[in-house]
This record gives structure tokens, sequence and C-alpha cells, in this order.
């Protein structure tokens, strides 16, 4: 699997068959793009286990302004426990030092005041300085060493991470609310807080209600996880089914160059592939496929019809529009080969 994740992923797996936990983190820059998957197939991957198990649970932890929340003064001794050089970490000084800012208001701007919490939006280093906050965080709460967490391929996953989105999974209900309550305590040292009303727990069975400092802590059936839909039963279908509504959106919104004279066959060949394929397999690598979705999936056909506006009172056969149209692979074939990279 680690061939298939572009260089800006980390996955890391500690101590392969004795046990101990595999972490899944984005340790470099999360917002490349293209990491993002290996977190939703994670997660897919346990939803499977999820139906052998007659209980098991995750929550997927929200953290209150996660990036602005970031103190400086805390992050600078993360870098230090984490082994980041210290000529790095004097670079870094520099670079949010003396920052300043001031607010406007409809009766003017207010006084400047220095800045001493959050990292930079829109700067390349902030998520990987955020991700090393995270991991000293998931460190030091201890769940390298804990033995809590879903087996998949003899191996130990009990949390998943990509930027600030965090999943902590467990076949226990009170496995879970161990790691959930360790995760809190270390976030709250270094300023990170907890937001109760978006943290989410899944269960495959019966779950108690939860409280954290006197706030009760939603159980949902299904999470939009990164773009994706998570369910408690494993259950792919609804996914499916939203990633090919929006599949026609996109073609749909390519009308008019669908229909220009000027723009020739394979060109617009080209910008199906490119528009409207991606949103149909958006997260397929994830994806729990069975026939009658094989079934669905194969909407490609439906796309060249409306290409060559065939209308469906015409009696055309699929090989003469696969003939004309010569699209060189098949959207089902494209997604077994996201799915097996």
């Amino acid at each position: 699997m680690t061939e298939r994740l572009p260089f800006h992923f980390s996955l890391s797996c500690i101590g392969e068959g004795n046990g101990n936990p595999l972490r899944c983190s984005c340790l470099e820059n999360p917002r490349d793009g293209g990491a993002w998957w290996a977190a939703v197939y994670g997660v897919a991957q346990s939803r499977t286990r999820l139906k052998r198990l007659s209980s098991s649970s995750s929550c997927f932890i929200d953290n209150a302004k996660a990036f602005d929340c970031v103190d400086h003064n805390k992050l600078w001794k993360v870098l230090k426990q984490m082994g980041i050089p210290d000529h790095l970490t004097c670079l870094l000084r520099n670079l949010y030092a003396c920052q300043e800012a001031t607010v406007r208001t409809g009766h003017g701007t207010t006084d400047w005041f220095q800045i001493g919490k959050g990292v930079r939006q829109g700067c390349i280093l902030s998520p990987c300085l955020f991700n090393l906050h995270a991991e000293y965080i998931i460190r030091n709460a201890g769940l390298e060493e804990a033995q809590a967490g879903i087996k998949i391929a003899r191996r130990n996953i009990n949390n998943l991470r990509y930027a600030d989105d965090t999943t902590l999974m467990a076949e226990s209900e009170e496995e879970l609310r161990s790691l959930s309550m360790k995760v809190k305590e270390e976030s709250e040292k270094v300023g990170l807080k907890l937001n109760i009303l978006k943290t989410k727990i899944m269960a495959s069975g019966p779950i108690t209600s939860w409280e954290i400092d006197g706030e009760t802590v939603e159980t949902v059936t299904s999470f939009i996880f990164l773009g994706s839909k998570i369910t408690a039963d494993g259950d792919c279908s609804h996914e499916i089914k939203k990633c090919l509504l929006l599949g026609r959106k996109a073609l749909t919104n390519l009308d008019n160059m669908l229909k220009s004279r000027d723009i020739t066959l394979p060109t617009k060949v080209h910008l199906v592939k490119a528009m409207v394929f991606p949103v149909v397999l958006y997260g397929c690598e994830s994806w729990i496929i069975k026939k009658a979705e094989c079934q669905r999936i194969d909407f490609e056909l439906w796309c060249w019809r409306r290409l060559l506006r065939v209308p469906w009172t015409e009696r055309r056969s699929n090989q003469s529009i696969l003939k004309e149209i010569s699209p060189e692979y098949s959207l089902e074939g494209l997604m077994l080969k996201l799915k097996l990279q």
C-alpha cells in the first residue's frame, strides 16, 4: 500500500506483527491533495472489520479552531522534544517573531496587539507544524504502546490522522473512552480544546451515552470523513450513489462545450475523463464494491451517449458507441486500477 502513497504521506508501521499499534498520519504536508485517501482507506478497512465484530467503536475528534490555537511558545518546546534541529526552530521563531494585528470595526481600528497563537493560514509550513504538534499529543497520550485498537492484518490500529481530523478506534467502548480521555488531556496541555458539539461517536453495536465536561457526545450511525460517508455497517451504496449524481451534474455543466462544433471529439472525450471521471471516483479506493454497485458505476455509456447526442429512442448498440469514442479504458477498469495500485 505504501507504494501507492504520494511522497508527502508517511505511513508509520511500528513493530509489525508484535502487537504494537499502527499509526497512520500525514507527517509532512497534508494539504497536497494526495494523502487524504489513505486516511479514508484506513477508516474504510476498519468499517469492514466492524461487520465481523459484535462491538466496535470509533470516535471522530474535532478540536475547536485547531490551527488557530497552537501556542507559539509551546510549539517551540514541542519541536525540540520531537527532535527538530535547533537551527530550524530558530528560523521558525524568527518567522513568527513580532507579529502584530489590528481589528477594523465600523468605528475605526483597534490598537495593535501581539499575536502569540496560531500557525499562519496559507503557509506551506503550517500543516507540517500542526502535524508535529498532533504527533506529540499522540505519543504523550501513550497510543503507541496501547493495546486498545482494531486488529487488521495482524496489526493494531487505534488512531488515524489527517491534518486536524483525528479518528480513534477500539473494539470496546471502555477502550475507546480511555483513548479519548488520554488524547483530550494531552491536547489541553498544549492549548487545544475538544469541540464536544462536533465530536461524534460511531459504534457497530449498542453504546451508552458519553459525557465529557458535562456535555453529551453525540452517537451517530454515519459520519462524513474527509468528504466520504462512513457508516457503522460499512455500506458504501449511498456514497456511490452520491458520487454518480455529482458526476452527472459535472457532465451537465459541460453541456456548452460538448455541444460546441469548434471542439473536436477527442478533446471532448479528454474533458469528460478529466472533469467527470475524477468526481465519480472520488474516494473509490475505500469503496466496498458489490455486484449491484458495479452495475451502477458503469454509467460511462450514459456519458458517451450524451456526448454524441444519441437519443434514447435511437437503437444503437453499446459496441458502436464505444467504437466511435475509443475511450481506451472503462470507468470500472480505472476504478479497479486505483484500488489495486
